[in-house]
């Protein structure tokens, strides 16, 4: 916490940042160490996907410690994606950056409508469906019933890949203008 409040985060290690938030460690152990030892177990890149129980499985983390750690990258994501709202999407990047916060880590395949404003900007995001590891199905009543209830000029369709073939999203574009 002093280094922090002296040199500011940017410094800091990953477990000691993770320390921050954890504040306290036990008996046995002080916190950093404590941290060290659960991106040791699930790696950095890792730890945002685990869940409750999982982190609890960690000696010292229990109930607290763990929705802690889980807030904390929920509020990263939402911090992301708040980044990119309002903008216009006009290129496929922008859809990646727009829907990969929700949809990067998930370990299902999702099936997401944005609806856009006459101005390509989002009006309303919403999962039509939620499948398994290498699928979902989604009615084509589903994506028209809200395109036409939020009033959209256009919608996108998404849909993640988590078993990673092929990795990343699928993207479609419907515009009013194309349909007939």
């Amino acid at each position: 916490m002093e280094r922090l409040e002296k040199l500011g985060p940017s410094v800091l290690s990953d477990a000691e940042l993770l320390a921050v938030i954890l504040r306290i460690g036990n008996k046995k152990e002080n916190v950093v160490d404590m941290s060290n030892r659960l991106i040791s177990k699930y790696g950095f890149d890792k730890l945002s996907m685990c869940t409750l129980s999982e982190l609890q499985e960690i000696n010292g983390i229990g109930i607290s410690k763990a929705c802690q750690i889980l807030a904390l990258f929920e509020l990263n994501k939402r911090h992301s994606y708040s980044k990119i709202n309002g903008k216009p999407i006009k290129t496929a990047k922008d859809v990646f950056s727009h829907c990969s916060p929700r949809l990067s880590s998930l370990d299902m395949e999702h099936f997401m409508i944005l609806h856009l404003d006459s101005k390509n900007r989002v009006l309303k995001n919403e999962v039509v469906s939620i499948g398994a590891l290498t699928g979902t199905i989604a009615h084509p009543r589903e994506v028209f019933k809200s395109a036409i209830k939020e009033s959209a000029h256009s919608v996108i369709l998404v849909h993640n890949h988590p078993s990673g073939s092929p990795p990343g999203f699928d993207i479609s574009i419907l515009s009013s203008n194309m349909l007939i």
